[in-house]
């Protein structure tokens, strides 16, 4: 019997139980889909990070406020420990958010050659009106400056941006997004362009219309409104967040010594002495992405956990119904080895259906588990996404079960006795 012959034969009884077959490929299918699906849907979640929170692009960092607590009781403040022999560390009055007054004072001391802008949120339930029509109270309104939307790669779909003079002038002027334009002039930019809104009862004139961007992790980029930080300080006089800056300089090579360079002149801005920690945080613009990607680790790791699990099972079925194949084809093996048929080829007949049914299971796993990631990836608005490397596991992992699952039946069948085997009913 030729090897040919004995694929020939796994394939005809691969495919004459169907029933038995479909089910062990339908539990080793499950597994892989959980397997590829997870790691699918974790891979456009990392894209839309990566999209969401790298803007600047990799020459781009932003400073902006940390809160470090350390409560004693009911006292909010901050005490800077000192190193043994040191002298005793003065308190810190830590816990202030980065003010105006210090976003501007940086503005205009930070001379290394970059692009700098400011921002600060001002509201995130402000409503806004056009005649009769209004929105739900659920706008995000940001103050900003001539530099944010290079900054922050945002384009525009009509009008202009601010000029350095309306900034500085704090004047009634506002960008806005998408959505906005869409509730109150039907997606129509051209008309929204000079028309005059309210935004909480207090008229603006909009002179420009953001582009699209759509929507990231339940925020939609598209409902917000940008006036000049200075505006914001004037007509929002309840507000106390936190600035944020942003720099972007010309060459990647530059990142390091801006960041160092900034750390030094902000550091003196808040007044911190030698002993104190920065109360300010410096982050690299595709910082935040990889942290947040890193944080999805665990999913992986669960991904794969239960893939194994489900695997498992599968192998322990697989082995079960190629035993019951084994006594129920006894007479079979028999009569193959009358003909002159060999042990090893036995073996490798079983072995060989165990293999094909854990390929078929991983080729169908693999397909369903693309098809659910990628409509997770669809909810995302990212692109399509294929996880090879992991379709590459997948099949491997399948075909090793396939051979430790069969390895056991294919040894029972290679040694059968071919008399006591012919005379099996």
């Amino acid at each position: 019997m030729k090897t040919s012959d004995v694929l020939f034969l796994a394939f005809r009884t691969v495919r004459s139980n169907k029933l038995r077959t479909g089910i062990t490929v339908a539990i080793i299918a499950f597994g892989i889909m959980a397997l590829v699906g997870i790691i699918t849907a974790i891979k456009a979640m990392n894209q839309k990070l990566t999209e969401s929170f790298s803007t600047m692009g990799a020459n781009g960092f932003s400073i902006r406020y940390r809160e470090r607590r350390i409560q004693f009781g009911n006292n909010d403040s901050e005490v800077k420990v000192a190193k043994k022999g040191a002298k005793k560390a003065k308190v810190s009055s830590l816990g202030k958010p980065i003010t105006n007054d210090e976003a501007v004072a940086f503005v205009r001391n930070y001379k290394f050659p970059s692009t700098v802008g400011l921002s600060v949120s001002a509201t995130g339930s402000a409503i806004v009106n056009s005649g009769t029509k209004k929105t739900n109270p659920n706008v995000r309104v940001f103050g900003a400056d001539e530099n944010y939307l290079t900054l922050n790669g945002i384009e525009l779909d009509g009008g202009r941006n601010f000029t350095h003079q309306e900034v500085f002038s704090g004047g009634n002027f506002c960008l806005v997004g998408a959505e906005i334009v869409r509730k109150l002039f039907k997606e129509n930019s051209g008309k929204a362009v000079n028309s005059i809104i309210r935004i909480n009862s207090m008229p603006y004139r909009v002179i420009g219309v953001l582009a699209s961007r759509g929507s990231s992790f339940g925020f939609n980029r598209d409902n917000i409104i940008i006036s000049s930080y200075n505006n914001i300080k004037r007509n929002f006089t309840g507000n106390n967040s936190s600035y944020s800056i942003g720099v972007m300089t010309t060459e990647i090579k530059e990142v390091e010594e801006a960041m160092g360079e900034a750390e030094g002149i902000f550091r003196s801005i808040r007044k911190l002495n030698t002993t104190e920690e920065s109360n300010f945080v410096l982050d690299r613009s595709n910082s935040v992405a990889e942290k947040a990607m890193n944080s999805l680790g665990f999913l992986t790791i669960s991904a794969t956990v239960i893939g194994l699990i489900t695997l498992i099972g599968a192998a322990i079925g697989l082995m079960n119904i190629m035993l019951v194949s084994v006594t129920e084809r006894t007479k079979e093996v028999g009569l193959v080895k009358a003909i002159g048929g060999k042990s090893k080829l036995i073996r490798l007949q079983f072995l060989t259906e165990a293999v094909i049914i854990s390929v078929m299971g991983a080729f169908f796993g693999i397909i369903l588990g693309i098809l659910v990631g990628n409509g997770f990836s669809m909810v995302l608005n990212t692109g399509f996404v294929v996880p090879w490397a992991w379709i590459l596991y997948g099949i491997l992992i399948c075909t090793i079960v396939g051979l430790l699952a069969g390895l056991y039946p294919a040894v029972k069948a290679g040694k059968l006795n071919p008399i006591e085997a012919l005379r099996y009913e």
